[in-house]
């Protein structure tokens, strides 16, 4: 099976400019592609993952990655799928962020002469002379356009800031100067960009006269139609010191039983094959599906060796023997409550005492009945069927 058919196959294509051209270059190893990625926080998420994974299996396929750190759009911010203005980021925070962000790509794609190239484009956008940005790309658009994309439409009612509304030209011309400079024939992106994408594929036909491609890849979303990576307490993070990694595998483990084999075909490196027989497999070995999922994609993201901890931390928690994730806290007194908080499980007080009462506390092997129930070091604390963790007290 060509990477083309394969990408179909796993569910990972949405849109496409051109097919039978895409569909050569990549399988013949002549896409150079880009995927941007702003700056927004110091870690990549799972949000990225997918595009991550993408530039992987494209790269192993014999294409060239481009990887667009956006230093410079960074300073104004994409409004796409945004109700209201992005926090605006210091330049020494856009910088950090870019490099933490490199840090954790190169675990992902293969640097070096010959292989994936890595761009910023502060080194481009943040030189630009306004008059002859307008005068030079700014005419190859019309606002009439511009407002008719779904990126705009949507912010309309609430307000487009002109600051963003200049977003689309700015990711465009990125795709002209990449064009220009290495090569860059081809832009990936999630299915939400697309209107942005186009306009980069327009603005180099229009100026140079050459073809350009663009094609989107589906956003992972839930059975309820909600992205995936996001939980009550915000993203899940590919830096272990923002999501440690035994939350990152038990946030694999949990997902619905309707999105396992979604996030099997789209996430891991299982071969299509080996695919085909899972989703063969009996409906009382959807556990087993889970268990994989989440060992693979910590895997990937983590290292074998973490992962295989948090495997074992994963199956300790429900019987089946291995260290359970531990947490050193202080507490006084060291009853349920305090300690529920001083280990994070729960915000406040009130919230854990909510948890108590409904029945979401299980100390050892005993629900927790008690608001004052004592606890001590070596401790086991259940919250529902998710988080588990052994407690040390200071």
């Amino acid at each position: 099976m060509n990477i083309f058919e394969e990408l179909q196959e796993r569910g990972l294509i949405a849109q496409v400019t051109d097919e039978k051209e895409i569909k050569q270059l990549i399988n013949g190893g002549g896409a150079r592609f880009y995927i941007g990625f702003d700056p927004t926080a110091d870690s990549l998420h799972v949000g990225h993952f997918m595009a991550l994974c993408l530039m992987k299996r494209l790269q192993m396929a014999g294409n060239k990655p481009v990887v667009l750190l956006g230093g410079g759009t960074g300073y104004i911010g994409d409004p796409t799928g945004r109700t209201d203005l992005r926090s605006m980021l210091t330049p020494e925070d856009i910088r950090h962020n870019c490099d933490c962000f490199k840090k954790q790509m190169e675990r992902f794609i293969e640097f070096g002469e010959g292989k994936a190239i890595i761009a910023n484009n502060a080194d481009w956008l943040l030189d630009l002379n306004y008059i002859g940005l307008l005068r030079e790309v700014g005419a190859c658009f019309t606002v009439n356009n511009m407002l008719r994309a779904e990126c705009y439409k949507q912010r309309m009612e609430k307000g487009l800031s002109f600051l963003e509304f200049n977003y689309m030209i700015m990711q465009a011309y990125d795709f002209y100067h990449l064009n220009e400079r290495y090569g860059c024939n081809m832009q990936f992106g999630g299915d939400d960009q697309w209107s942005n994408m186009l306009a980069g594929t327009e603005l180099i036909r229009k100026k140079t006269g050459k073809d350009a491609y663009a094609m989107t890849i589906t956003l992972l979303l839930n059975s309820e139609g909600k992205k995936m990576g996001k939980t009550a307490k915000g993203a899940v993070w590919l830096d272990e010191n923002k999501t440690p990694v035994y939350d990152f595998y038990q946030y694999w483990r949990n997902v619905d039983d309707a999105d396992v084999m979604k996030c099997i075909k789209m996430l891991t490196f299982i071969s299509v094959d080996e695919i085909r027989k899972m989703e063969a497999w009996p409906a009382d070995r959807i556990n087993e599906k889970k268990e994989i999922l989440a060992f693979e994609l910590t895997k990937l993201v983590h290292g074998e060796e973490k992962a295989l901890k948090a495997q074992a931390q994963a199956k300790a928690a429900f019987g089946g023997g291995g260290d359970l994730p531990e947490k050193a806290v202080k507490a006084e007194p060291a009853t349920i409550i305090p300690v529920l908080v001083a280990a994070g499980i729960c915000a406040s007080n009130g919230e854990a005492r909510r948890l108590i009462q409904q029945g979401g506390v299980s100390l050892n092997d005993s629900k927790v009945t008690d608001i004052n129930a004592p606890v001590k070091s070596g401790d086991i604390i259940h919250k529902g069927k998710k988080i588990h963790i052994k407690i040390t007290l200071l």
